[in-house]
């Protein structure tokens, strides 16, 4: 195993998180390619882990915390690190010690780019982004947020802990009409396949339904709602977890519309 920075060969597969033979991912639209272009410039920084065969197996993305979804001042932040698990395509690779490797190498990287410290969130839930994973491996935690935690690894001492950014508000009602409220940030393509599956599914029906979109990418926008990723039919998040059906969508949209 070797952990590479991120070359142009590479972009197709890190875009759809080393998943292009998911039929899902082509739900997610080109959010994630934009959200690197507009990041790429702005510190984003991004390591792959390639096997012997040299195929991809794992990926980690991080990024000035000032330009991401946290409140934190000179410290990196890891919105995603990831090792294959599925039996599709490369199979089920970790337990490898990708994970481990790939984290050891972002945090060289931020220390050479002098970065106060690194930070990250995990679920307090046994899958995907584990907080205690990051534990293990000497995180500790800054803020909670429900069942997800931000946790951090300073450098230096007496820094202060990073927060996370919360909701500010909830997308108003309109008379008459269903409002459905979307907010895509683009760094997760399982956010984009929600954002686009709501959009599809709301101008099924036409004019009683509104499309509302929040592009948190802006970082206005984000500091305005304090909302990164979400989904809303008239002000309630219904979105938790994987990816909801474009079904799933439609037929609680159209049960609000039933109400009308």
């Amino acid at each position: 195993m070797q952990i590479i920075d991120l070359i142009p060969d590479n972009l197709k597969s890190y875009f759809v998180c080393l998943e292009e033979y998911s039929e899902e991912m082509k739900d997610a639209g080109d959010h994630k390619e934009r959200w690197y272009n507009e990041m790429k410039d702005k510190g984003l920084r991004v390591k792959l882990a390639v096997m012997d065969d040299g195929k991809l197996g794992g990926m980690i993305h991080y990024l000035p915390a000032e330009q991401s979804f946290i409140e934190g001042e000179g410290l990196y932040f890891i919105p995603c690190i990831w090792v294959h698990g599925h039996k599709a395509g490369v199979g089920n690779v970790q337990k490898r010690g990708m994970g481990k490797a790939l984290l050891a190498a972002a945090e060289e990287d931020v220390r050479q780019l002098g970065a106060k410290g690194l930070a990250a969130w995990g679920l307090l839930l046994p899958f995907w982004m584990k907080a205690s994973w990051f534990k293990k491996h000497g995180f500790v935690k800054a803020d909670r947020l429900g069942f997800q935690m931000l946790l951090w690894k300073p450098f230096e001492p007496d820094l202060t802990p990073p927060k996370w950014i919360r909701q500010q508000k909830t997308p108003d009602q309109i008379p008459g009409k269903v409002v459905v409220s979307a907010f895509v940030n683009g760094w997760c393509p399982a956010q984009n396949i929600v954002y686009e599956r709501a959009k599809r599914a709301a101008a099924e029906f036409g004019e009683k339904v509104v499309f509302q979109t929040y592009s948190t990418l802006q970082r206005a926008v984000l500091s305005e709602w304090g909302i990164t990723d979400g989904l809303f039919i008239d002000g309630k998040l219904i979105q938790h977890g994987p990816p909801l059906s474009y079904e799933k969508i439609k037929s609680l949209i159209a049960k609000r519309v039933r109400k009308l």
